[in-house]
């Protein structure tokens, strides 16, 4: 029984979370768009779980929560920073290129990463090394390079570390 729902269920986490994102996409909790979302999250995985490198564990569900809250949290004041630095004069705006070295190896990490780069406003992961061990960033405006590292190091790539230690 225990081998026949790992092969109905790949990816249980993602079944789930593909439930909730259709149900929230769809804005209704109605009975067709339950069973739709649950086909939705057992059919994606399953057909998709060949792609998957590894088996994918959340260390710490504790760090991935206060994880996504700091990202929320990041993208409501970086865009009311970004509205400011292109409403006031553009002779002000630095933008620049930098390489973010990383510490983080897991791949859905590193995509992770550099996906929550670039949804937060002002700033553009552009490039991932070949040999996967730095990102290059566009960034709108860059006062101070290495504190801009230094941020970015503390307040994702840290917590995304303790969300994806080997299982």
């Amino acid at each position: 029984m225990n081998m026949y729902k790992s092969k109905l269920l790949p990816h249980p986490i993602l079944s789930i979370v593909l439930l909730i994102v259709w149900l929230l996409l769809n804005n209704t909790i109605a009975t067709g768009h339950i069973i739709l979302g649950a086909l939705l999250g057992i059919v994606i995985p399953w057909f998709t779980s060949s792609f998957w490198q590894d088996k994918i564990c959340l260390s710490s569900p504790k760090s991935a929560l206060k994880f996504i809250m700091i990202v929320i949290y990041d993208i409501i004041i970086a865009n009311i920073t970004v509205a400011k630095l292109i409403l006031g004069p553009s002779e002000k705006l630095r933008p620049a290129f930098f390489d973010l070295p990383l510490d983080i190896e897991h791949p859905l990490g590193i995509s992770i990463l550099a996906s929550t780069i670039s949804l937060t406003p002002g700033t553009v992961s552009c490039d991932l090394s070949a040999d996967k061990k730095s990102l290059h960033i566009h960034a709108l405006h860059l006062e101070d390079e290495a504190k801009t590292i230094q941020e970015i190091k503390q307040r994702y790539e840290k917590l995304l570390l303790e969300v994806f230690k080997p299982c």
